[in-house]
C-alpha cells in the first residue's frame, strides 16, 4: 500500500483531529498514512524521508505555530542549513486559523514557506482553512481533493501498473463520494468568497437556500422555516453525501470509587500548577452597565510562581455543576457519578493508532473527568454528529445526518457552528438520542484553561497578581431562555462572590473577613508583550474594555521605575482607551488620573461610544480608532521619527482590525504614500517587534 508521511501541530486538538481523519480515509482510497505529532522528531526524519508529507498546522496566539511546533520551527529555521536541504521532499501542507486575527494561518505560513526556501516542493496546493466561517469549507474539499493528488504523485514516481490494484479499492471504498476532478487540486481558502456574501450568511449555500425560501408563498415559509432540528426542501429531500461512521476505539467501565482525593492539579500535568488564594475581589463596573466587569488579586507570596507586565497566565477552571448534572441525569449516570472511569482500548478496533485520551486521568471519578478533564460545552464535529446520529431514531437520526452531510454544510454552519451548539444542547433538541458515555470521551476535546492578562506590576504589588474580566453571559441556543455565562468567568464570578466588594472598597466589608477561596493558575510561555527594553522609548496603548489590564500593569511598573530613577529619562505613553458609558464602564478612571496627574501617562485619549453629547457640544469620537485618527500627526511621529512601541489589547473580531486599518490610513496621510506602501511599513514594525497585539476572539 502507498505510504505517505502524515505530521499535525496542534494546540487545542483541532490539527489532529483532521490528520486523524486523513489518516482514517488514506486506507480507503488505497493508502497508508504514517501518523505522528510534529514534536516526535525521534519517529520520522525529513531529511531522508522519501514518500510524499503532509502536513496539518494550526495557529496559536496572535499568529505563532502551535507548542507542538516550536521545536520543529526552530530546527528548520536554522540558517546554516542549505538551500536544497528538502529538495528531495514533496508536500502538501493544510493551515488552519482564523482570519479574525491579524496573521491569518501563520503557523502553516511559516512552515511552508521555510519548506520551500530549503528545496521542498508542493505535490499539493496548500488550503487554508479558516475557523471564522468554518474550518470544513476548506478542510473538506482539500482531504477529497488529497487522494487524486497523491494518485498523481505516485503515478509519476512509480508508474501506472503499481497502482491499478490500489486504485481499484479506492474506486470501490469511495463510491459514496463525489468523483474528484483533478482540475480542483488548487484549492484556496474561500473567506474573500464568503465575506462578500449577505451579512446574515456568510456562505453561499445558505444564500442559495434563501433563493428557494423566496420563492415559496410567504405562508408556507413561515410553517417551514429552517431550525438545528428541522429542515426545508431541497435539503430535506436531497440524498445525503454522510461521512464514514468513526470507528469506535474506547472500552469503559464504571467501578466503585475507592474515596481517594482527586486533585484538580492532575488536569495539566505539563505545565506547574500553583494553588493560590484570592486575597480580593472587586466590581469595576456600575451596576447598570451591560456588562459586569471584575478585579481579582490572587496571592502568589507562597510560591515560586513570577510574572512580568504584559505577561498572561492560565486559569485552571470546572464545567458549570448544573451542567454536569444535566448530562449525568441524561445519560442516566447519575447514579453513578463517584465510580472510578477505567478505560482500554477496543480489542477489536478498526482505528488506526488508536490511543487512549492523554487529557483523561487515571483512576478519577465520572463527575471528576466530566467537570475537569471535558469541553463539555465545546461545538461537536461532524464526526460526532455521524457518531451521535448511530443513537438516534426517526426525524431525529434523518436531521443529525443531514447536519454532518455534505448537503446540510450551510444548516451546520448556521445552527451547529455560528450559534456555539454544545453537546447539551443537542440531546435537548434530539430527545431520541441516547449515546453511550464512551462515545463523549472519544469525541469530546480537552477541557482547556483559560487565558488571563496579568494587570499589576509586581513592582507596585509585590507577592499579589490582578487580572480582570467581564463575566460572559449569552442565551442558550436551543431554549432561548436559559442565561448561561461563560465556562471560566461565571465559575470565577460564583468563587468570588462571598468575598466582592464594589469599586468603592478596597476590603471586605466589617463583620469578619470571608475565608479566601483558592483557584489553580499555570504560567505560559509566551512573553513578547513586554515594555520595552529601553526606557526611553515612547509607548502607545491601545486597549478598550478589559484590555485596558496589561496596561495597569505597565504604568504601575514605569510609575515605580520613575521613583527608583528620578533622574532617568522616559519615554512618552499613550493610553487610548474606551468602554461604552463614562458613569458606568470607565475601567480603573481614578488610577487613570492618578497616573496622568503624576506625569506618568503623558496622554490619556478616552472615547464613550454610547454617551450621547450633552447640550450643544461636538459629538464625542465613540471608539478608540477614532481618537487614534484624531491625534493621527502624534501617532505617525511617535512610530516613524521616534521609534516608539504600539501595543494593542482587546477584541480581535472588531476592535484590532479596525486599528489596524486606522494605522494603515494614518502612515498613508501622514507620510503621503500609497495604502499598499503604508502597508509595508505597518509589516516592518511587526517584525521588528514594535507593533505587538495581544488579542482574543
Amino acid at each position: 500500500m502507498r505510504r505517505f508521511l502524515l505530521l499535525y501541530a496542534t494546540q487545542q486538538g483541532q490539527a489532529k483531529a483532521i490528520a486523524e481523519e486523513i489518516c482514517e480515509k488514506a486506507f480507503v482510497h488505497g493508502f497508508s498514512a504514517d501518523l505522528h505529532c510534529i514534536s516526535e522528531s525521534d519517529k520520522y526524519d525529513l531529511k531522508t524521508e522519501t514518500a510524499p508529507l503532509v502536513v496539518v498546522v494550526s495557529t496559536t496566539g496572535t499568529g505563532d505555530p502551535p507548542d507542538t511546533a516550536r521545536k520543529f520551527v526552530k530546527k528548520i529555521q536554522d540558517k546554516a542549513l542549505p538551500v536544497d536541504f528538502f529538495a528531495h521532499l514533496r508536500y502538501g501542507l493544510l493551515g488552519l486559523g482564523d482570519s479574525e486575527y491579524t496573521y491569518f494561518c501563520n503557523g502553516g505560513k511559516i512552515i511552508d514557506k521555510r519548506l520551500q526556501e530549503l528545496g521542498a516542493q508542493h505535490f499539493y496546493a496548500t488550503g487554508h482553512a479558516d475557523d471564522c466561517v468554518g474550518l470544513e469549507l476548506v478542510v473538506e474539499p482539500w482531504i477529497d481533493g488529497l487522494w487524486a493528488a497523491l494518485t498523481k504523485h505516485f503515478t509519476s514516481t512509480r508508474g501506472k501498473e503499481e497502482i491499478n490494484g490500489a486504485l481499484q479499492i479506492a474506486s470501490t471504498a469511495s463510491q459514496r463520494m463525489d468523483p474528484v476532478k483533478p482540475e480542483l487540486l488548487h484549492i484556496e481558502s474561500r473567506v474573500e468568497l464568503l465575506r462578500l456574501a449577505d451579512s446574515g450568511r456568510r456562505d453561499s449555500e445558505v444564500q442559495e437556500q434563501n433563493a428557494v425560501n423566496r420563492d415559496q408563498s410567504s405562508a408556507l415559509i413561515a410553517e417551514s422555516e429552517p431550525s438545528l432540528t428541522h429542515s426545508v426542501p431541497p435539503l430535506s429531500q436531497a440524498s445525503l453525501n454522510i461521512p464514514a461512521l468513526p470507528p469506535e476505539y474506547l472500552q469503559v467501565h464504571l467501578h466503585e470509587f475507592l474515596g481517594q482525593e482527586e486533585s484538580r492539579a492532575s488536569v495539566t500535568p505539563v505545565d506547574p500548577v500553583f494553588q493560590v488564594p484570592i486575597s480580593k475581589a472587586v466590581q469595576l463596573t456600575a451596576n447598570d452597565a451591560i456588562k459586569t466587569t471584575l478585579l481579582v488579586e490572587l496571592d502568589i507570596s507562597k510560591t515560586d510562581f513570577s510574572y512580568q507586565p504584559g505577561d498572561a497566565f492560565n486559569v485552571i477552571c470546572p464545567n458549570s455543576d448544573s451542567e454536569v448534572q444535566h448530562l449525568l441525569q441524561r445519560l442516566r449516570l447519575t447514579d453513578r457519578r463517584e465510580h472510578c472511569v477505567v478505560l482500554k482500548i477496543k480489542g477489536d478496533t478498526k482505528k488506526k493508532g488508536a490511543a487512549l485520551p492523554q487529557h483523561i486521568p487515571e483512576g478519577r471519578s465520572l463527575q471528576f473527568i466530566l467537570t475537569w478533564c471535558l469541553e463539555i460545552r465545546a461545538v461537536p464535529k461532524k464526526a460526532m454528529l455521524r457518531a451521535l446520529a448511530e443513537h438516534a431514531a426517526g426525524p431525529d437520526r434523518r436531521r443529525l445526518h443531514e447536519l454532518c452531510s455534505r448537503q446540510g454544510a450551510a444548516d451546520y454552519g448556521r445552527f451547529v457552528r455560528d450559534a456555539h451548539t454544545g453537546l447539551l444542547d443537542l440531546l435537548l433538541a434530539f430527545p431520541s438520542c441516547q449515546p453511550p458515555l464512551a462515545l463523549l470521551l472519544e469525541h469530546l476535546p480537552k477541557l482547556q484553561p483559560r487565558p488571563y492578562s496579568c494587570a499589576s506590576s509586581n513592582l507596585s504589588h509585590p507577592g499579589k497578581l490582578h487580572f480582570v474580566f467581564n463575566v460572559v453571559e449569552f442565551l442558550s441556543p436551543t431554549t432561548m431562555e436559559v442565561l448561561r455565562r461563560g465556562v471560566c468567568t461565571g465559575w470565577l464570578a460564583m468563587v468570588v462572590a462571598s468575598i466582592l466588594c464594589p469599586d468603592t472598597q478596597v476590603s471586605p466589608a466589617e463583620g469578619g473577613p470571608a475565608p479566601a477561596p483558592e483557584i489553580s493558575i499555570s504560567p505560559r510561555t509566551t512573553g513578547f508583550f513586554h515594555l520595552p527594553s529601553d526606557p526611553a522609548a515612547p509607548v502607545i496603548m491601545v486597549g478598550p474594555g478589559t484590555g485596558i489590564a496589561p496596561f495597569i500593569g505597565f504604568l504601575q511598573h514605569r510609575e515605580k521605575l520613575q521613583e527608583q530613577h528620578p533622574e532617568g529619562h522616559f519615554g512618552a505613553m499613550w493610553l487610548f482607551f474606551g468602554c461604552r458609558h463614562k458613569e458606568r464602564d470607565y475601567l480603573f478612571r481614578e488610577e487613570l488620573r492618578h497616573f496622568y496627574k503624576r506625569g506618568i501617562l503623558t496622554h490619556l485619549k478616552v472615547s464613550f461610544s454610547r454617551d450621547a453629547p450633552v447640550g450643544e457640544e461636538e459629538a464625542p469620537v465613540k471608539y478608540v480608532q477614532d481618537n487614534m485618527w484624531l491625534h493621527s500627526k502624534q501617532v505617525a511621529r511617535v512610530l516613524l521619527q521616534e521609534s516608539g512601541y504600539i501595543y494593542v489589547c482587546g477584541d480581535a473580531k472588531n476592535m484590532a482590525k479596525d486599528v489596524n486599518d486606522t494605522l494603515v490610513e494614518i502612515i498613508s496621510k501622514e507620510t503621503g504614500v500609497e495604502k499598499l506602501e503604508a502597508m509595508k511599513t505597518l509589516a516592518t514594525l511587526k517584525e521588528e517587534k514594535r507593533y505587538l497585539q495581544d488579542i482574543w476572539s
